[in-house]
């Protein structure tokens, strides 16, 4: 559960600012994304290796097809 402390002067909309930047902090949303569906271990980790031979491509200028 997510809790904010305002202030009693504090405007409503910057407290629901302060709320909406800690729900994107905590991954919330990703986590029920996640578990929506099982994902074999194997499988999640030769995603999680693409994703950095991607990321590393990028970052050396190299863009295979």
């Amino acid at each position: 559960m997510l809790i904010i402390d305002s202030k009693d002067c504090e405007n409503i909309d910057k407290a629901l600012k302060k709320y909406k930047k800690k729900y994107e902090k905590s991954r919330i949303l990703n986590q029920l994304r996640d578990r929506q569906c099982f994902v074999k271990p194997s499988i999640r980790r030769r995603t999680e290796v693409l994703k950095a031979v991607y990321k590393q491509q990028m970052a050396n200028g190299l863009f295979l097809d």
